[in-house]
């Protein structure tokens, strides 16, 4: 017997599927049994997008089995609206926001790094190695690649949709509310070490003479012991956090 649904992806979900399905009413036709997730994610979709699917007018979970005439509503994560008694799709917030990306994003993790966040990356990260990172160390895995999002497993991840490692951070920030909690200085950007301050006397003897007679406060990692200070960088640094985290959401301005 063919069943028949209609379906439609709202705002960003869109990006996933072909132009001339976007913003619209899909007549969507199926023969087996089949859930809603199978349904969503072979539109293009990684589960780990949407935020609510409504099946006439009630939340469901991806288990749900649509039914012949049903219509579904599918909405990514509300900026504004706080529907956590609603959804039924996202399993309960990370308490501390940590991050794995994939092989497509290292700038974007000495970004995020740079603005004090839990961010594990290298070069030569297999997929499944994030996976099993994601899942064992309760990190958001943010990625290029569909190919993981769909992987049945993982529970929080995000697509990250531009290819500008400064857009990225501005996607990441606004996509997890993260202006709030921002640390800089706290992070080593080259290895992810926790960053501590330390008397300028234990180590002017690593530093160039003209950073010396300049500068007075300093910070080691405590895993790679690199060393950073106040300079140029952290003021061009904080003109950067300070523009992402006062920039309107319709703001478009690139810096």
């Amino acid at each position: 017997m063919i069943k028949h649904i209609t379906i439609r992806f709202y705002e960003e979900l869109n990006d996933f599927i072909q132009r001339d399905l976007r913003k619209k009413d899909i007549k969507h036709k199926y023969t087996t049994k089949t859930t809603v997730k199978d349904i969503i994610e072979s539109y293009g979709i990684p589960h780990t997008e949407p935020d609510l699917i409504l099946v006439n007018g009630k939340s469901v979970d991806f288990n749900y089995l649509p039914d012949n005439g049903d219509r579904i509503s599918v909405y990514p994560k509300f900026e504004s609206l706080d529907i956590t008694k609603l959804t039924r799709l996202r399993p309960e917030p990370l308490r501390v926001t940590k991050f794995i990306l994939d092989v497509h994003l290292g700038k974007l993790a000495k970004y995020l790094r740079m603005l004090g966040f839990d961010t594990l990356y290298k070069n030569d990260f297999e997929d499944q190695k994030i996976i099993d990172i994601s899942l064992s160390d309760n990190r958001i895995i943010l990625t290029r690649d569909l190919g993981i999002l769909k992987n049945k497993t993982v529970t929080h991840g995000h697509f990250v949709r531009s290819q500008q490692p400064k857009k990225q951070l501005e996607e990441i920030i606004q996509r997890f509310d993260l202006s709030e909690i921002i640390n800089p200085l706290s992070r080593c950007i080259e290895c992810n070490g926790n960053i501590r301050v330390v008397d300028k006397k234990d180590i002017q003897h690593l530093l160039k003479p003209k950073t010396v007679k300049y500068y007075n406060e300093f910070f080691k990692c405590n895993s790679c012991r690199r060393i950073y200070w106040e300079g140029s960088h952290y003021n061009k640094m904080m003109e950067r956090i300070d523009k992402i985290v006062k920039k309107p959401a319709n703001d478009t301005e690139t810096f």
